[in-house]
């Protein structure tokens, strides 16, 4: 059975698992906000209050439910996980120039450029501080060297713009790196915060690294289907930044010389004028089946990481997080 014809998985029931858990990260991240320079409280409050699945740290906190009760310090590390991605996307939008970000202006566009840089290092500094406090140095070592693993992503992503020549291996490099990683830290953390055994923490960190890169499969998918109400931003986007990703990786490959042609083109310059006919190309191509069909594997491959753990609700709530990173449309 694929993923389109799979009973549509209830996100909002999957969350209401950790509601009360959710809500106290949410006040963490409030607190955690506050500053005396008026702008950062102004720019921290609307981007992580601008909607969004709150999805990584769910991850936690339910693979911390899958081993037991939940301790403050997952409280604090799901903030820390949001604080860190929220300032990924800070930046991913200066460095793409997107003026969209969950279907409202992005903080860029608001504020310009330099401001959102700045506050989200200060976001990343601030994260820092709060994984300090718990004291556990295992904590951050896994948090430096994911903060790490991420820049390095996005310099490679910022490598490969423009170049059709890219390869399914790199740009499954990038993602591994720019995305799935944080995925991983959160799924991984549960269990390191739980001191749990280091069989159950490198499945569960292996979990969230196949998740991570089967939701950025998708996301990919989408630019090239979803509407652009379901998708929070402009379609076609990443074919203006240039951006090679698997759909057009695989256009490419099994295109005519003629279709090919169109789409390197587009990537080299560019060109979102083109989206219409390099949209056909991977249509006819199938492309989008293909992208579809690797994210599957990835969520299988997710599912079977959770062998070793007990099953619980919140075993399959995670079971069921990754059909629905499949599945999803926006």
């Amino acid at each position: 059975m694929t993923a389109q014809h799979q009973p549509l998985i209830d996100f909002n029931a999957i969350k209401h698992l950790t509601h009360s858990e959710t809500k106290a990260v949410d006040q963490l991240i409030i607190n955690e906000l506050s500053s005396d320079v008026v702008l950062i409280n102004q720019m921290g409050h609307y981007i992580v209050g601008n909607g969004g699945k709150r999805l990584r740290p769910m991850l936690l906190l339910l693979a911390a439910k899958t081993l037991g009760d939940i301790s403050h310090n997952h409280l604090i590390m799901a903030a820390v996980i949001e604080f860190i991605h929220t300032a990924t996307l800070l930046h991913d939008d200066v460095v793409d120039e997107s003026d969209l970000r969950r279907g409202q202006q992005s903080a860029n566009a608001v504020w310009g450029n330099a401001a959102s840089v700045l506050v989200g290092d200060y976001l990343y500094s601030r994260a820092f501080e709060m994984m300090v406090r718990t004291g556990n140095m295992r904590v951050m070592e896994i948090l430096s060297k994911t903060t790490t693993a991420i820049a390095e992503g996005e310099v490679l992503q910022l490598l490969n713009c423009n170049n059709p020549e890219t390869t399914e291996e790199k740009y499954l490099e990038v993602i591994a790196r720019k995305t799935a990683i944080l995925f991983s830290a959160a799924t991984r953390l549960s269990a390191v915060i739980a001191n749990v055994d280091t069989a159950i923490e490198e499945q569960l960190a292996d979990y969230g690294q196949h998740l991570g890169i089967a939701f950025q499969l998708i996301d990919d998918a989408l630019d090239y289907q979803a509407t652009q109400e379901d998708l929070g931003k402009n379609l076609g986007d990443d074919l203006a930044e240039g951006k090679p990703t698997l759909p057009l990786i695989y256009a490419i490959k099994n295109g005519t010389p003629s279709e090919a042609d169109i789409i390197i083109n587009a990537i080299k310059t560019g060109d979102k004028d083109a989206f219409q006919e390099v949209y056909r190309v991977i249509q006819r191509t199938k492309a989008i089946d293909y992208t579809e069909h690797c994210a599957n594997q990835e969520a299988q491959q997710a599912i079977a990481c959770l062998a070793c753990l007990p099953d619980s609700e919140f075993k399959e709530a995670l079971i069921l997080l990754a059909k629905f990173s499949v599945q999803r449309t926006y």
